[in-house]
């Protein structure tokens, strides 16, 4: 089992990570090494003193207490998660008492899922099939939210299809914009690697690349969108958030790591309560989570994370079904080859909506 490199902050201002508990001492480590670790404490004990905004709001009296009072968490670069990082006092008041954040995830984040590094993780609904066609032990267990992922393009394009024989850039050959902008070809009749000549640069990215000129086309995800928007640069080709069918489904969703989900159920529902509230809070007022990105130190400009908060669906948890978003993208996953099982197979051994339901009960609007 690899190291969990995680951080539980304590009350006296020092951190628990996998070596123990540390107070940055400078022995044994470079200048530059003790500067990047007290960074990445400020960037999370600011986080972590905003939580005070959040309305407390406990847990069903009837329900018993949770199994474990311990529940990890990612801290993921891409604001659009961000209701699992808003969601300290709500796991609080639901009987969670050793709450961690795991920072610095794999390039792709779902792995430390299936390790048992992290419990639960909001990400992309496509990666997450990619791993269960793998045999990754995680379990989807809710919608999170919709379109956050904004096409941009040429001038001269006004479509997916006009981009063939087009530039396109990507994050990495297996990302999930590579993996989710391959669908949306293929859905317009495209083939995805003879009609699009894609560039992946490791040292630019390709909102870069593309304000420099280098490539035609990327998919942006929050807050490149909203950046690019506020600046009047480039045009928007497809957006997600609104164009059919894609803005019909989830683009995020929760999975857990199986085997807490199976050994901790009350545990689960609790986590899962608590995130969806949060979810809510950044349809409702939207405002207040963006302050916490800001004051957390995950992105820098109050105005795109507001934007950002305003343009991503979080008002829809309640009203699309998981289970269609899963077979939507499955059964387009296998047409174009990215994976071997069906759809059928998929949700028959890697998913569990029954919290879900319960939640969506519990928590009317």
């Amino acid at each position: 089992m690899p190291i969990q490199r995680h951080r539980q902050f304590l009350t006296n201002g020092t951190y628990a990570g996998a070596a123990g508990v540390s107070r940055f001492g400078a022995s044994g480590k470079s200048r530059a090494a003790v500067l990047q670790t007290r960074r990445r404490f400020l960037r999370t004990a600011a986080f972590v003193g905003v939580t005070g905004m959040l309305p407390l709001l406990g847990a069903q009296a009837a329900e018993p207490g949770p199994e474990t009072t311990t529940v990890k968490l990612p801290i993921d670069p891409a604001i659009c998660t961000m209701p699992q990082m808003i969601t300290r006092q709500l796991l609080q008041a639901e009987g969670f008492t050793d709450i961690r954040f795991v920072d610095e995830p794999p390039y792709n984040p779902s792995k430390l899922l299936a390790r048992g590094d992290v419990d639960l993780m909001v990400g992309y609904a496509s990666n997450f099939i990619v791993e269960f066609d793998k045999g990754e032990a995680t379990t989807l267990l809710a919608g999170v939210h919709g379109g956050c992922f904004v096409l941009f393009g040429p001038e001269d394009v006004h479509g997916i299809a006009g981009l063939k024989g087009k530039t396109i850039g990507v994050p990495g050959f297996g990302s999930g914009p590579k993996l989710l902008l391959s669908l949306m070809a293929a859905e317009v009749g495209l083939d995805p690697e003879k009609d699009l000549r894609w560039i992946a640069n490791p040292k630019e990215k390709p909102k870069d690349l593309y304000i420099a000129g280098k490539i035609d086309a990327f998919l942006a995800f929050p807050p490149e969108p909203q950046e690019l928007r506020a600046r009047h640069i480039g045009r928007v080709i497809f957006d997600t958030a609104v164009d059919r069918p894609w803005s019909q489904y989830f683009c995020c969703m929760l999975a857990g790591n199986r085997e807490f989900v199976r050994r901790h159920p009350v545990a689960t529902k609790r986590a899962m309560r608590a995130i969806l509230k949060a979810t809510d809070l950044c349809a409702t007022d939207p405002g207040r989570p963006a302050r916490m990105l800001v004051d957390g130190r995950f992105t820098s400009r109050y105005d795109y994370a507001l934007q950002t908060l305003k343009d991503v669906r979080y008002d829809v948890w309640r009203e699309y079904d998981a289970e269609d978003a899963i077979r939507f993208y499955a059964l387009r996953m296998r047409e174009t080859g990215f994976i071997k099982s069906t759809p059928q197979k998929i949700i028959a051994e890697n998913t569990d909506w029954r919290f879900l339901n319960q939640l969506k009960r519990e928590l009317k609007a």
